[in-house]
């Protein structure tokens, strides 16, 4: 179970899913972080702009920061801490070195809780860089570095620098700070986000991975099935993506596993029956002539002679044929004028055909191009077409044998003015022991293995054949005539 793929791909899913997660998390939360901090700088700059003007009216009205801290109280507790201090340089004047007027005033703490409120920490320094005023109570008496300095808000008086004001944020590091809850709050906002997000992406992709793994699971059975024998089975075809594709591939090797099974059959029958037949004209002959119910004489040997050449042939072309089959088949290429070849082919056709009154016509252009073949295959080639075609011209008929250049290749024809092939028949002629007529006898018929071995000898070349039939019309309208044509590349 631990080896499942449906496991190991929700595993899989799992660790995408945690990683996305974690990234996904980590980043919003770094951008949260820096956009927080931002919005802190630039509204610490606004505020620390409009305090400027009425913190340089105090320091002109008192000649220095003396109380300041009771200043900036009231104007705070004046304004709500919203408003802008110093308004006008009267509200600054009256109050009377910097004393909360009526008394009304903010503790140390109160103003120290509104900026932190706000995400806010307000430092005052004198012309020296010393603080004088700390919203946080910290760092009052101490000296600000010059990288500090340079990000406050010079206080000017009479043209001359008299403080700096900084509004910074908060450290966003320290835990008890409003800024640092509300990012806390958000991290856990994100946090929560994440995880409700990986648990619905890990439900689809269970849900998902159930749909793949379904087909996958019946294929599985299938192949199972067929590795016990039983190769009549299928698998349901409901997609039409790659498992889809899958599904009609494994169909076609069960339907091209089951074709070859049951031709194996076939083959095994075919040569059994065509076996039998001379094998058993030898021994019926044999045992005649031990019992001397015939006589020892000539003709006799004769008969079984030719039986056990029927017999060789047989077993040469078998032979051939397994070797082709099985791209065993050793082919001594060199390179062949076809013009050549097909005159010498009809020269060893001629007395046949003049015995059958069958004419052998040749076309043969003059410009065909060189071919690079194994010149005996080939000629064993058309020696099986202008056999078969032969076999099946009646006397008077025709035989035609032509080739024509194609592009990047020769086709060679060879055609027949015979009875022709059947429809149905036609798609089979290729295949070994078949016979269009099996009525016909051995002797007439053949084998059923020469246009087998056409085919495979051309296949071996790289080339192609087909047969066409019928090819010719009548004065009746009844077709008649086959053509059997072959391609071979050119040089």
């Amino acid at each position: 179970m631990r080896n499942s793929l449906l496991f190991r791909l929700l595993g899989a899913f799992l660790l995408v899913v945690a990683a996305s997660a974690l990234v996904i998390a980590w980043l919003t939360s770094r951008a949260t972080r820096q956009a927080f901090s931002l919005y802190t700088t630039r509204s610490g700059q606004a505020w620390a702009q409009r305090l400027a003007p009425g913190l340089e009216t105090y320091y002109a009205e008192n000649q220095g920061w003396q109380g300041v801290d009771a200043f900036l109280q009231s104007d705070l507790a004046d304004s709500g801490g919203m408003g802008m201090m110093g308004e006008g340089k009267g509200q600054a004047h009256g109050r009377g070195q910097g004393t909360p007027s009526g008394g009304a005033g903010l503790g140390p703490g109160m103003q120290a809780g509104m900026w932190a409120m706000m995400g806010q920490r307000l430092l005052l320094a004198d012309a020296r860089g010393i603080v004088v005023s700390d919203s946080a109570g910290e760092l009052i008496g101490q000296a600000l570095t010059s990288e500090e300095l340079a990000l406050g808000e010079p206080l000017e008086v009479n043209g001359g620098q008299v403080g700096i004001l900084l509004v910074t944020p908060e450290d966003l590091a320290e835990a008890s700070t409003p800024a640092a809850q509300f990012l806390s709050q958000v991290n856990q906002s994100i946090a929560a986000s994440v995880v409700i997000a990986g648990v619905v992406a890990l439900l689809l992709g269970a849900l998902m991975f159930f749909q793949i793994m379904s087909p996958l699971r019946r294929l599985n059975r299938a192949v199972d099935a067929i590795a016990q024998g039983d190769l009549s089975q299928r698998v349901e075809v409901q997609r039409q993506d790659e498992l889809g594709r899958l599904s009609r591939a494994f169909n076609q090797m069960a339907d091209n596993l089951e074709n070859a099974q049951a031709q194996r059959q076939r083959l095994m029958a075919d040569v059994a029956h065509e076996l039998r037949t001379p094998i058993a004209v030898i021994q019926a002959n044999l045992e005649a002539l031990l019992d001397g119910v015939i006589p020892l004489e000539a003709e006799q040997v004769a008969v079984l002679h030719d039986e056990t050449l029927l017999l060789n042939r047989l077993v040469d072309d078998l032979r051939l044929l397994s070797q082709a089959e099985a791209g065993e088949l050793e082919l001594l290429k060199g390179e062949t004028d076809l013009r050549e070849l097909v005159q010498r082919l009809a020269e060893r056709f001629k007395v046949q055909c003049q015995e059958n009154t069958v004419d052998l016509e040749l076309d043969l252009p003059q410009d065909l191009p060189a071919l690079w073949i194994d010149s005996d295959r080939i000629t064993q080639v058309l020696n099986n077409l202008v056999g078969n075609a032969l076999r099946y011209t009646p006397p008077g008929g025709t035989i035609r044998v032509e080739a024509r250049k194609v592009p990047g290749a020769v086709r060679v024809a060879v055609r027949d003015s015979g009875s022709g092939i059947p429809p149905a028949d036609l798609p089979f002629v290729f295949e070994r022991f078949y016979r269009a007529d099996p009525s016909r006898a051995r002797g007439s018929g053949g084998s059923g293995l020469g246009l087998a071995i056409v085919r495979q000898l051309v296949e071996a070349h790289g080339g192609k054949v087909e047969a066409v039939s019928p090819v010719f019309t009548d004065e009746t309208g009844k077709g008649y005539g086959t053509e059997v044509a072959f391609t071979l590349g050119a040089l």
